[in-house]
């Protein structure tokens, strides 16, 4: 996965025509939903957070089962195509973690916590509002089909993939009026979502003045120098918080309306060409189909496929186990406390690390692995479990990087055991990268121990 790049904040493109998407009936957008307290502020924002990683997760899940081998029965100018389409949901997974990171220096910001905890996945019904879905997918049409729809602009009528036209049987989310707690809303797409969320904004601070909305610590904000995303803006003020749900909404829907370079284009012309493609060679395949599946089954999945090989169930365990760890690093990010600005910096270089060196490649290893003897023939895939908020929301220094270093020292020797299984020699080349993530935690331990 690449990694954000250092630079200064690219000029706004000039505003310019632009063609209706095939299926839109409007150029304009939804108007805002109501917010008037920093309660239904703080709930939307949890949405937007929980949006963007589940999002991530979809993007990264189709990303991992593309084919990449030159054992995996590609011409190549399929692969040259696959390499291409990979490279692009690389990218926009890499600018769904800038818009978490963002949604999360918003709440921050009022004074909340970070939200890194969700749903398992499929995330049917009941959370959200009844047209917003989030399941796991193998890259096809149907994947890329639900992408557009997630990110569509609001004036593009576009349906959702067949596969996530559900009929749930559960009461719409609701609530009584003129109530002192937050109350579900329905957006009906992300760029709505965060349009309100900018409403609400602009509404608190005209009620109680910036200085009483933003009174979230400043140094709890990721910035662009610890991340090196250009486009990352720490939140201090209405002007800051505009101008990172503006970055949101433009990388997602387009600026002005214009889609084509957003998420909703770039994905736009990978259905296009994979429909050409598929319709010149019916036999084309560029993804393994993998599907989701769990070692052990989650409490709010109670009809999860749980994996029965036990191999497979192993290297899934260290996938979990990874996930884990990358959200207890980011949730010290957030909340660090005591930790030096070098500190700071190694537990971003760390979460990074752990995304592109260590979840990928597993990611796409669980991708050729069987899911065992109770789904015969069928390939499995990481469910991005999700634990509880407790396994990852570590509040105390050297308790938190007590606990992901002996994490990632077992992540290490899992990864060197079964690298010796025949097809998981691959796993052998991630136990060096998870054990330098783990000494360049310990080194700042050891300074400070040096230091008394």
């Amino acid at each position: 996965m690449p990694t954000p790049a250092e630079g200064g904040n690219p000029a706004a493109p000039a505003r310019r025509m632009v063609p209706l998407y095939p299926g839109a009936t409007t150029t304009t957008t939804l108007p805002p939903l109501p917010v008037d307290s920093r309660e239904q502020l703080v709930y939307l924002l949890t949405q937007a957070a929980e949006l963007e990683q589940g999002i991530l997760c979809e993007y990264l899940f189709a990303l991992y089962s593309l084919k990449r081998g030159p054992g995996d029965g590609l011409d190549p100018e399929q692969l040259a195509l696959v390499t291409r389409w990979g490279d692009t949901l690389a990218e926009i997974a890499v600018q769904e973690m800038l818009h978490l990171t963002l949604a999360t220096n918003l709440l921050t910001a009022v004074g909340a916590t970070p939200h890194f905890h969700r749903p398992n996945f499929p995330i049917r019904c009941q959370w959200y509002p009844p047209d917003v879905q989030v399941a796991l997918v193998p890259f096809g049409e149907e994947a890329l089909r639900h992408f557009l729809y997630l990110e569509r602009p609001d004036q593009v009528d576009v349906a959702d993939a067949e596969l996530f036209s559900v009929v749930c049987e559960c009461r719409p989310l609701t609530a009584t009026p003129t109530t002192l707690m937050a109350e579900p809303q329905d957006y009906t797409t992300v760029g709505h979502l965060y349009r309100s969320i900018g409403h609400g904004f602009a509404r608190l601070v005209e009620r109680y003045g910036e200085a009483e909305v933003f009174i979230g610590p400043p140094e709890a904000q990721a910035t662009r120098e610890l991340l090196g995303w250009s486009e990352l803006v720490a939140v201090t003020d209405l002007a800051s918080a505009e101008a990172a749900i503006a970055t949101i909404v433009e990388q997602g829907e387009g600026a002005d309306g214009d889609w084509r370079e957003a998420h909703f284009g770039r994905l736009a012309t990978i259905l296009e060409e994979f429909l050409a493609a598929t319709e010149a060679d019916p036999s084309f395949e560029p993804a393994r189909p993998a599907q989701p599946a769990y070692v052990r089954r989650p409490p709010d999945q109670p009809l999860a496929v749980v994996i029965s090989d036990p191999l497979t169930a192993q290297v899934a365990d260290v996938f979990d186990a990874a996930h884990q760890t990358l959200l207890q690093l980011l949730c010290r990010l957030f909340v660090h406390d005591e930790e030096t600005d070098r500190e700071v910096d190694t537990l971003a270089g760390a979460a990074i690390g752990l995304m592109a060196a260590v979840l990928r490649p597993l990611g796409s290893v669980l991708t050729t692995l069987p899911l065992g003897p109770d789904h015969p023939g069928e390939l499995a895939g990481p469910a991005f479990f999700m634990v509880h908020p407790s396994q990852f929301l570590l509040p105390w220094r050297e308790a938190a990087w007590k606990v992901m270093i002996q994490r990632l020292g077992v992540m290490a020797d899992a990864c060197a055991r079964l690298g010796c299984e025949p097809g998981l020699e691959r796993l052998v080349e991630l136990e060096e990268p998870v054990r330098g993530l783990a000494a360049r935690l310990q080194r700042h331990l050891d300074e400070r121990a040096a230091a008394g």
